[in-house]
């Protein structure tokens, strides 16, 4: 909050960098609760999709929708850290931004199984309409160098809204290139936007705001890992099976939980340029932790004769996106923190050992779990032996 109580309107003006105390506001939390919906239909469709031999087409559906969630996340939660002023007119242009993400997210289906993009991008403009205009309200109350760079993001983002389109009127043979190209062409908006003047992010509120999020993308992860092992142990009577396999992931959810949080990540948002790349990075982060929970819905299907695919394709959708998330957590701030080739090689021969219990058969989930697990273990004696300032907080690999 920016005041002690709501206000009718009020200028829409940068907050401090060094502002104290910025934390995420409830309607931050509730924007985010909101996207749980999305990341649920895209991981659900990703899974029936694997599960019946489609993994190609799965996974390119999946990074694409993916990454419309994710960029109308990251748009929405970096000018709130540089411009929530929480009067009546924000919060209400935050609520019509969260309707377009239900709409997006009613759309996801279509998207996935007929490749019909119409309601993923009209839940984009409706989004996107509400974001350009929180821009212009920014641009109204500023001068030189920062209006003008209210002006060109609220201009990137309605030209982009309209490239968009092409998802809805081009053939189908076409849209993956149409992904790519406008993908890229977001992901310069920001860049090129704040060339002269960047915005007045918090780097303390920016890495709340991400933990906050893999909070919750972890949660999603485990709720469907849950419904998966319920049904495979109540409806084919195989809780024998799926067992290891419900331990397993919740160790690899436990150990991703774990590494995020284990280093101040704060602290390496020092910049637009570190920022950029870090709050690009977790592109994968997320989608990969996602990945998770698919791949153990995946992993219980073919055990219970549901999906058809091999046992090392399943226990690949389950060890693929944990190693990307490791090296991932690794390279974008875990490492700017280690001492030494032995605390370095921590997360990387995880992921990599992980990526090896692909090929352990039915108990190749269980060991990526117990890997994992040991290299939580080894971080954090290593990191105690090197007397870290902070070690009793801030344990990890």
């Amino acid at each position: 909050m920016t005041s002690s109580g709501l206000s009718g309107v009020r200028p829409l003006v940068s907050r401090r960098r060094d502002e104290r105390h910025r934390v995420a506001t409830p309607l931050e939390l509730f924007f985010d609760l909101c996207f749980v919906v999305a990341i649920a239909q895209a991981g659900a469709e990703l899974v029936h999709a694997v599960a019946e031999g489609h993994a190609g087409a799965g996974v390119l559906s999946y990074v694409m929708v993916f990454f419309a969630i994710w960029w109308a996340w990251m748009n929405f939660s970096w000018f709130a850290s540089a411009y929530d002023n929480d009067d009546v007119l924000y919060r209400v242009m935050t609520l019509v931004q969260i309707a377009g993400v239900l709409v997006l997210a009613a759309g996801v289906s279509r998207a996935f199984e007929h490749h019909d993009y119409l309601f993923v991008w009209l839940g984009y403009v409706v989004m996107r309409l509400a974001l350009a205009g929180q821009w212009l309200r920014a641009a109204k109350n500023a001068s030189g160098a920062e209006r003008t760079m209210a002006l060109r993001y609220a201009a990137g983002v309605l030209l982009c809204q309209i490239g968009w389109t092409g998802l809805v009127v081009t053939p189908e043979g076409w849209r993956a290139w149409v992904f790519l190209v406008m993908a890229l062409a977001e992901m310069a908006v920001p860049a090129v936007a704040e060339r002269e003047h960047p915005s007045t992010w918090h780097p303390h509120h920016i890495s709340e705001r991400y933990g906050l999020f893999t909070i919750i993308v972890l949660g999603e992860t485990i709720s469907a890992a849950t419904v998966a092992v319920k049904t495979g142990a109540a409806e084919h009577d195989a809780l024998d099976e799926v067992l290891p396999i419900a331990v397993g992931g919740l160790l690899v959810v436990f150990v991703a939980w774990w590494v995020y949080f284990a280093v101040p990540a704060h602290s390496r948002l020092r910049s637009n340029r570190e920022g950029f790349v870090w709050g690009y990075g977790h592109y994968l982060i997320f989608a990969s932790a996602a990945g998770i929970g698919a791949g153990v819905e995946v992993a219980v299907e073919q055990t219970v004769g549901e999906a058809q695919v091999s046992e090392t394709a399943a226990t690949a959708a389950v060890t693929l996106p944990s190693a990307i998330f490791l090296l991932m957590v690794w390279a974008l701030h875990a490492r700017y923190f280690k001492r030494g080739i032995a605390q370095q090689l921590v997360l990387p021969c995880a992921a990599l050992g992980m990526l090896l219990c692909t090929f352990a058969g039915h108990w190749g989930v269980l060991l990526a779990g117990l890997v994992g697990a040991v290299a939580v273990g080894a971080g954090t004696v290593l990191t105690a032996r090197a007397g870290e300032p902070g070690t009793a907080r801030t344990p990890g690999p």
